[in-house]
């Protein structure tokens, strides 16, 4: 098991689009900086749910692990959800936040700000895709569609899974 670098996660994502749309600028050392889609403002205590602008698809070698930056943290935002991604998941990634900051003042995230660090990291073993309700999460039908070859190609037993992914819906 180990961390992607910079060279092999622009490989993923030429091949797989692990990251969706793709902005060189924000490829770092150890991974990419996902950004937000919408605009948000949450006020002292206020708990929500920031929904990311890219795309996130884990094939089914990689694990992926999400770290915030630390403006954010530092800002009194705190990260509620677990800092996973599973394999083969796709769709748009959640973040649940609450402000906790000391000041009690609102904090604001504008649309596209650098918001989240996300690291692909390689698992062993037979492929165990994500089959939860929240694949294809925040995904238009053509984004959706989008993938479908990319996942045909990646699994073997891709018509099976189709089932379980739409039943979960």
């Amino acid at each position: 098991m180990c961390i992607l670098g910079k060279d092999k996660l622009k490989e993923l994502i030429e091949q797989y689009k692990c990251i969706y749309p793709y902005d060189h600028n924000l490829l770092d050392g150890d991974g990419y900086i996902l950004t937000v889609k919408e605009e948000t403002t949450l006020h002292y205590l206020e708990h929500k749910n920031l929904i990311t602008y890219e795309i996130v698809f884990t094939p089914p070698n990689i694990v992926a692990h999400l770290t915030a930056k630390s403006k954010y943290g530092r800002m009194g935002l705190s990260f509620l959800n677990a800092a996973k991604v599973h394999s083969g998941f796709i769709g748009r990634l959640a973040l649940e936040l609450v402000n906790l900051s000391n000041d009690r003042h609102p904090i604001t995230i504008k649309r596209g700000d650098p918001f989240m660090h996300i690291e692909f990291v390689t698992r062993e073993g037979e492929p165990s895709p994500y089959m939860g309700e929240y694949q294809f999460q925040y995904l238009s039908h053509e984004e959706t569609q989008m993938y479908i070859p990319i996942l045909r190609k990646v699994f073997s037993n891709y018509d099976e899974l189709a089932k379980t992914w739409l039943k979960n819906k």
